[in-house]
């Protein structure tokens, strides 16, 4: 069972907004805002979902599950919702009146919701950003989950063989992770010359010769890590071994400038900035940077209208790139400075400065 403080820490935050809008009733249909608020909780089937099959709904003296007559046994037993406070609200699947189970427990009172719903103000982004400052229990769990898949990770890319399918790298990987009933929500990886072609590279069945890289953001209770790693067969061509070098310490100089109270658009610039300095000024047009992260794969990609300050234990994945090579690995950022959660664990490494912060970051894996 989730720890009661974090659900009391939660929760305050949830009525202080509801307080702040205006609302008499809070409705969280998103798998996201369903995990967050339990602690660790699913709500969904299809491990892509973004709408569950319960709702959480939250008054100033009440909290509610509603859900069908499917759910509601997982929800009470292996979820343990009523041991959390919540009354479950079910309904036969065949009549739905999720509506008017909200309506009945609400009046006319003012509700607000994460989703489109009957009646509702939609404030998903609002909503959002009560997840962006994790508890301690989600720190720890967090940090969990980033070993596990960097580990999983990399010894997977360790047993890749020439000639092996792109596809069939990411059923290792994807086997190692579900071990631990991880989801790999999406997975991307590239061989040789696709690497290069495509920023947003599916796995297809391209057989490896040379070169691959492989992206992971995997997922369990609801919080999401990010990571990329490579592995090249024979010796590494030298501009290669530049380009690669060059894009990580722009990952770096991203993860450096990333402090709290620092408007998250400030950190892009820096980025932009250490792009022109290596000699490549105009290839972070050719993809996003990345962002905050957590309960979503990128709560937001930041950009130059982006609005949020970067938090105290806010979590993010930058990911920029370079024609043919990417970094990508997710941070922690404290008022200490960045903590690294996922990592190079049995990959050789790199030691780069950047901002006046020193960072041990995966190298190429060379295999003969």
């Amino acid at each position: 069972m989730a720890n009661p403080d974090e659900i009391r820490e939660k929760e305050g935050r949830v009525r202080e907004f509801m307080r702040a809008k205006g609302l008499d009733a809070l409705l969280l249909k998103r798998q996201a805002n369903f995990s967050w608020l339990t602690g660790g909780g699913l709500n969904l089937i299809g491990i892509t979902t973004e709408v569950g099959v319960a709702s959480l709904l939250v008054t100033e003296t009440g909290k509610y599950a509603i859900t069908s007559n499917i759910e509601a046994p997982r929800m009470k037993l292996e979820e343990q919702l009523e041991e959390q406070g919540y009354e479950i609200r079910s309904f036969p699947w065949y009549e739905e009146r999720e509506a008017a189970t909200v309506a009945e427990i609400v009046g006319k009172g003012t509700l607000g919701s994460d989703w489109a719903f009957p009646g509702a103000k939609v404030l998903t982004e609002d909503i959002g950003r009560l997840r962006y400052s994790l508890t301690p229990d989600e720190r720890v769990r967090y940090r969990w989950l980033g070993e596990r898949v960097s580990e999983a990770l990399e010894r997977t890319m360790a047993a890749v063989e020439r000639g092996e399918k792109e596809c069939a790298v990411i059923g290792r990987l994807s086997s190692e992770l579900w071990k631990d009933r991880i989801d790999p929500i999406t997975m991307m990886s590239a061989a040789d010359e696709r690497i290069a072609l495509y920023r947003h590279s599916i796995p297809m069945e391209k057989k490896v010769e040379r070169f691959l890289m492989v992206s992971v953001n995997a997922r369990k209770g609801g919080l999401i890590v990010s990571t990329t790693r490579f592995v090249h067969f024979g010796k590494i061509p030298q501009e290669l071994e530049e380009r690669y070098r060059a894009n990580v310490w722009i990952d770096c100089v991203f993860m450096a400038a990333t402090r709290p109270g620092v408007p998250a658009k400030e950190v892009l610039a820096k980025g932009i900035e250490a792009y022109r300095a290596t000699g490549y000024p105009d290839e972070w047009k050719l993809h996003h940077q990345g962002g905050s992260v957590g309960y979503v794969g990128r709560d937001y990609r930041t950009n130059f209208q982006t609005p949020d300050i970067v938090q105290e234990n806010q979590a993010f994945t930058w990911n920029p790139s370079l024609t043919g090579v990417k970094s990508e690995d997710t941070i922690l950022v404290t008022s200490e400075g960045v903590e690294m959660i996922t990592k190079p664990i049995l990959y050789p490494t790199l030691s780069v400065e950047a901002g006046g912060m020193a960072f041990v970051r995966p190298d190429i894996l060379r295999k003969d």
